[in-house]
């Protein structure tokens, strides 16, 4: 497999991202969705860029009917499958067979002048028009209460899902963070740089114990749980990107109960080290 980092690259995508949901915050206005655990992406017309903007080389069928206007969704194919779907869009050569499982599931139009509420409507003419079934809309429904919205949290993190999203009806698409557009999570995540590997004890002797990462802030601390005995055995490389969960930060302002959680494929990860 070659990474992304052999990939031709635009620039970093003019992507909106989320901030983090508080209890207290008026859901009047907001509609909520299911947040997917697949690849972020955008659909610029005419090929298909990751959120670093390195171009995701999918088969060309898979993209030939889609529309020549710009589309912001997640590539995906089902609830805990994220690592099919990060190996799917790593390949230069894409494996047609991977793809056939993988689905764009477009929540925005990242080129329409028009508020969310009218952007949705726009989103479902255009699947409705489309004669590509590898095209479709995440649902949106109106949000209500608070209560009502924890309750929907529970019932997709107990069938495996990752967490809502809220966004605001009457907001415009612009790129940055944005409080239009909320994360609704048990915890919380974040991302950061792998910059070291320490060897596992016990059961894990000779695989990866330990991630040791560095935050935007420069930050360092180390990663121990989360890994499957596969991502032991074969380790995020140094230079990667990964995303992490955790439940608040310390009194020094570190992640508490930090977890790994998966490696960012949208990013280029250089070739690292063994445990050591």
């Amino acid at each position: 497999m070659v990474s992304l980092a052999a990939t031709s690259i635009a620039g970093p995508a003019d992507l909106q991202l989320a901030t983090t949901y508080q209890k207290g915050i008026a859901l009047q206005g907001y509609w909520v969705s299911e947040k997917l655990d697949g690849v972020r992406a955008r659909w610029d017309g005419h090929a298909l860029y990751s959120r670093g903007g390195y171009r995701i080389t999918a088969p060309a069928w898979f993209t030939r009917d889609f529309p020549s206007q710009p589309l912001d969704g997640e590539l995906w194919i089902a609830r805990g499958r994220f690592s099919e779907v990060s190996a799917a869009v790593r390949r230069v050569e894409p494996d047609s067979e991977e793809w056939r499982q993988i689905r764009f599931m477009i929540f925005d139009l990242p080129a329409s002048p028009a508020p969310f509420s009218d952007r949705i409507e726009k989103m479902q003419a255009l699947v409705a028009a489309s004669s590509s079934y590898t095209l479709a809309l995440i649902d949106q429904q109106p949000a209500t209460t608070h209560d009502n919205l924890m309750r929907q949290l529970d019932k997709v993190v107990a069938g495996g899902g990752e967490g809502l999203m809220l966004h605001h009806g009457n907001s415009l698409y612009h790129d940055g963070r944005s409080q239009a557009l909320l994360k609704v999570k048990i915890w919380q995540d974040a991302e950061a740089r792998v910059v070291g590997h320490r060897q596992g004890k016990g059961k894990y002797q000779g695989m990866l114990g330990a991630l040791e990462v560095e935050t935007p802030d420069g930050r360092h601390f180390r990663l121990g749980s989360g890994f499957t005995d596969e991502e032991r055995a074969h380790p995020p490389a140094i230079g990667s990107r990964v995303t992490y969960k955790y439940a608040g930060l310390t009194a020094t302002g570190l992640p508490r109960f930090a977890s790994f959680l998966r490696v960012r494929a949208d990013f280029p990860a250089s070739q690292g080290a063994s445990a050591k």
